[in-house]
């Protein structure tokens, strides 16, 4: 069984998670809300919520965590020409923020491999909240003005928690993506919170860490200035992280702090 939250309840211990043998793995509670200041807690504490329409708020701790670290993400050839040609033709633009709502919106439409939505109105509420706020960012791309491609996700202190992405064209959500991990990059964020494993993931260079891992650097993480300043990226920056195959220069926050 697992906890009923009601409105002033605190979370329990990540710890207290169901297992896999339990038939739930990662759950670890039910009920509350998500409110900002709930959603705030949460991803504080490494929980974040997925439920379907019709359900209680289910809050989970996945163990292991998928996550990506930023230093490890992959682009291949093709993605990389892709981006090449983009970034000098001005009918492409790369943008954070001007859309937020529109993005989960796109993400929150249906897919031809799943039924159904978890980007429910309640959610969409909960994180637009959380975006006026300055927590809930959204990577976005335009193409002859038109928001083909996306990202979102919440970025506390150094710690960005990935939530979905969308593509209207081949290969847009990748380039929204790769705006957001070279961003995050020049501002010291190491790791991206990609939740739950996938084979989609992975090919990105997301892996697998324990629970105990992935809370001792958010622990860390979080309790370091949070990015004020989401400006497009300047064309030099990407093009250097497209011409390289090496991490771009970035201060450790505490090598200790990620496992190898």
């Amino acid at each position: 069984m697992i906890p009923w939250l009601e409105i002033d309840s605190p979370f329990p211990d990540v710890e207290q998670a169901l297992t896999e043998e339990q038939g739930a793995a990662g759950l670890l509670a039910a009920g509350a809300d998500l409110s900002p200041e709930r959603l705030l807690n949460a991803y504080q504490h490494g929980i974040f919520p997925w439920f379907s329409e019709g359900q209680p708020v289910l809050w989970w701790s996945t163990d292991p965590r998928m996550v990506l670290k930023t230093n490890d993400f992959k682009l291949s050839d093709s993605l990389k020409k892709r981006l090449n040609k983009s970034l000098k033709d001005p009918r492409w633009r790369f943008r954070f923020d001007t859309a937020f709502e529109q993005v989960m919106r796109h993400c929150a439409e249906p897919r031809k491999d799943q039924e159904g939505t978890w980007i429910s109105e309640e959610i969409i509420a909960g994180y637009t909240a959380l975006h006026k706020l300055g927590y809930a960012h959204s990577s976005e791309v335009w193409l002859d003005d038109k928001l083909v491609g996306g990202a979102y996700g919440i970025c506390i202190g150094k710690m960005f928690y990935g939530e979905s992405m969308f593509a209207k064209v081949t290969d847009a959500s990748k380039m929204a993506l790769s705006q957001l991990v070279v961003f995050l990059r020049k501002h010291d964020v190491e790791m991206i919170d990609c939740q739950q494993e996938t084979s989609h993931l992975a090919t990105f260079g997301a892996k697998p860490i324990s629970r105990h891992d992935f809370m001792q650097h958010v622990k860390l993480a979080i309790t370091q200035d949070t990015i004020q300043d989401w400006q497009p990226l300047d064309l030099l920056s990407f093009k250097e992280y497209l011409q390289t195959t090496h991490p771009l220069a970035s201060r450790k926050m505490n090598s200790d702090a990620i496992p190898n």
